[in-house]
């Protein structure tokens, strides 16, 4: 039997003790002898005030060291974290702290500012995520708790505090309640995904599988730990095995992530394709365009040379210490990846979703195919709801230990999402080619019809047009019958070379116009609508189309 995520945590933290675990960028750093310590504290907190295995405790606030002790606190406890994006409005955090039947609540200090205590009436305490002072106790065991802290570590370990007083974290089954994760989904609204503890473990063994990591390697936390993906693969796996993890505790621009990846220089490299996409339109896609180097690359010869400087100066940029960089969480640029394929760059994009915690599909970026999104994990089946899977697509099925016990309070949810034989209806379209490679077509739910019935995916459409001059992002959706691109432009890039409003709106309708030309007629976009600010997003970034629709 896979070695349970508990223990890989309590083994790490005693074979790594002396070693750096969790750093704040350009701030403090804890070593796994701190974390443990931390723990400890924490899980008297929780002893003095009465929280049980199983009781649900929340987090909201922006990566940090102590967003992730106090997430294996929780986790080691047998209580059940229930992470909050920290950038959800505060509404939506407080019906998820109340939805979760959540006991106590970890709030950073500016998310707090926007909360209302009213809101949360059945929370014990929150617990203020810099220092772990109380924000609200409505318990004086817990305000005595917190209050004597440092006595009743005392008491408890008089001498000195050792690994090898650990021992005693939780002990659960397979089957029992690890996490529950909401995610808003670009579809519809918040649902708690209930996330067993076989699931949290077989990623951990998937990516001891796929990753070769050790103890004292490096990486940069850039995705929120809200989300499955970050938490999985930029955290929980780099802790079991005694990595050392930096949080950029700030908003991932690509300015602050090619200035941490420098310092840092991380062993591997967890991103979006926002991120990956941004970077390179910004750094490198420009210089490949200015007209002596287009025609340079023509040339074979100097084409390879041009192509092996670039490949050079990127992975450089990336930190130049990295095995790989792994895209995952939403549709990758087809011009971006495209360049990347030219470039022989170490990427690979993956496949999942928070109800498999997260992963699905993943391949080693020798052996990726370009356009896929790899294959079925380990320990993971997929199939193609298809008559014709290497040619039609089909509703993407999922089976395995990844995948959730259902939804939190939500049993229709999880009927029509798990069926009677375990295989969970991921509602993503795809097909899968004869090597097992998985290719997504689309969300199911955001499946055009055309006038003849012709299926349109409108992810397809919207990859070419971001490629057009001054496009940031894009929706396209269906207005009464004909097609309407929603752009949001990339306006910094275009006042910086001098364009106007006026310019970029014309701009946008010979958008259209080129995008057209290579578009079947059951396609054709009729008309453009011009957002100035960004579409919102979900926590993988992905935009939520119900809003626009």
């Amino acid at each position: 039997m896979a070695k349970d995520i508990i223990l890989r945590i309590e083994d790490s933290i005693k074979k790594n003790w002396d070693l750096d675990a969790l750093t704040d960028y350009k701030g403090c750093t804890l070593q796994y002898k701190d974390v443990a310590r931390r723990i400890e504290k924490l899980h008297i907190m929780f002893r003095e005030v009465g929280i049980a295995p199983g009781d649900k405790i929340s987090l909201c606030g922006r990566n940090s060291s102590n967003w992730g002790v106090a997430f294996l606190a929780i986790m080691t406890y047998g209580a059940v974290p229930v992470p909050i994006l920290h950038e959800f409005k505060a509404d939506n955090v407080h019906n998820i702290i109340n939805h979760s039947d959540s006991k106590l609540a970890f709030i950073g200090e500016s998310n707090w500012e926007n909360l209302n205590e009213d809101e949360i009436p059945n929370v014990t305490g929150v617990i203020q995520m810099e220092d772990y002072d109380l924000l609200i106790s409505r318990d004086e065991r817990l305000t005595y708790a917190r209050e004597h802290l440092n006595e009743l570590f005392g008491k408890k370990f008089p001498n000195r505090f050792e690994k090898h007083m650990i021992g005693y974290y939780h002990n659960n089954q397979p089957d029992d309640l690890a996490i529950i994760n909401y995610t808003s989904g670009s579809t519809g609204f918040s649902k708690g995904v209930m996330i067993p503890y076989r699931a949290v473990t077989n990623n951990m063994e998937f990516a001891e599988h796929a990753l070769n990591l050790k103890a004292g390697m490096t990486i940069v936390s850039m995705l929120p730990m809200a989300h499955m993906y970050g938490m999985a693969f930029e955290f929980l796996y780099e802790l079991t095995i005694g990595m050392h993890i930096s949080f950029l505790t700030r908003i991932p621009s690509p300015k602050i992530i090619f200035q941490a990846l420098n310092e840092i220089k991380p062993s591997v490299i967890v991103a979006v394709p926002l991120i990956i996409e941004k970077i390179i339109k910004k750094n490198v896609l420009p210089k490949l365009e200015k007209p002596g180097t287009k025609l340079l690359l023509k040339v074979p010869i100097v084409n390879e040379t041009i192509l092996a400087k670039v490949r050079e100066k990127m992975i450089s940029s990336f930190g130049g210490n990295f095995y790989e960089v792994i895209v995952g969480g939403a549709a990758f640029n087809q011009e971006v990846e495209n360049l990347l394929h030219q470039l022989k760059f170490p990427y690979t994009v993956g496949y999942g979703a928070t109800e498999c915690a997260p992963i699905i599909c993943y391949e080693d970026w020798k052996k990726f195919v370009p356009g896929s999104c790899g294959k079925a994990a380990y320990g993971m089946e997929v199939r193609i709801d298809s008559k014709d899977p290497a040619n039609i697509a089909g509703e993407i099925l999922v089976k395995g230990p990844n995948v959730m016990l259902g939804y939190y309070k939500n049993e229709e949810a999880t009927a029509e999402t798990i069926d009677a034989d375990g295989w969970y209806h991921t509602g993503d379209l795809g097909v899968m080619d004869s090597e097992g490679n998985v290719f997504i077509k689309g969300r199911s739910k955001n499946m055009l019809l055309g006038p003849s019935g012709q299926n349109i995916y409108p992810e397809e459409i919207e990859d070419q047009l971001n490629s057009f001059p001054y496009v940031a992002e894009s929706l396209v959706v269906d207005r009464h019958g004909k097609l309407v691109a929603l752009i949001h432009p990339d306006y910094d890039t275009a006042f910086k070379e001098g364009k106007t409003v006026q310019d970029v709106a014309a701009q946008m309708e010979l958008n259209r116009g080129e995008l057209n030309k290579n578009l079947p007629a059951y396609c054709q976009i009729t008309g453009v609508q011009i957002y100035s600010e960004e579409f919102e997003k979900t926590p993988k970034k992905s935009i939520k189309r119900y809003l626009y629709q």
